[in-house]
């Protein structure tokens, strides 16, 4: 007695539950095409949003972002040929001298961190300029003085 009465209790549920589906069905809105696909195209600019803003917040805050803040800052730069140049970079309180060239970079000599002296006033002239016009003269006279049969 009590197993037909468990029995009778499932079948009502189910017949109970598919009317209810039935009526659910009945008051949905049938999906045209046009809302399939705008409801599609919509979820795919979601997805791309997401994407870029990801990428875009990973750009800006990942640990990759936070390693490349050096103090490190290109000061000034001379062409001095067709592929070589004189690069002043400063680099936390000096500056150095680099000589860069199509294959190679060369340390050539520090300076001091001058202050109050602007990336246009170091190509224009000041104290690089007058340092490097120096250096080249030094190194024409130890060239000349290490030349055979010249006069010393």
């Amino acid at each position: 007695m009590n197993r037909t009465r468990l029995l009778y209790c499932i079948a009502l549920a189910l017949a109970s539950g598919s009317s209810m589906a039935a009526e659910a069905a009945a008051v949905a809105p049938a999906i045209t095409p046009a809302i399939g696909f705008s409801q599609i195209t919509l979820a795919l600019l979601l997805v791309l949003a997401l994407l870029f803003g990801g990428t875009w917040l990973l750009k800006r805050m990942g640990p990759i972002a936070q390693a490349n803040k050096l103090n490190l800052k290109v000061v000034a730069g001379i062409s001095i040929g067709n592929r070589e140049r004189v690069m002043v970079v400063e680099v936390g309180d000096q500056w150095l001298i680099l000589g860069v060239t199509a294959n190679q970079i060369n340390h050539l000599g520090n300076l001091p961190k001058q202050e109050g002296v602007s990336a246009d006033a170091t190509l224009v002239g000041g104290p690089f300029q007058a340092w490097l016009s120096r250096t080249i003269e030094q190194r024409k006279q130890a060239r000349d003085d290490s030349k055979p049969g010249s006069p010393t």
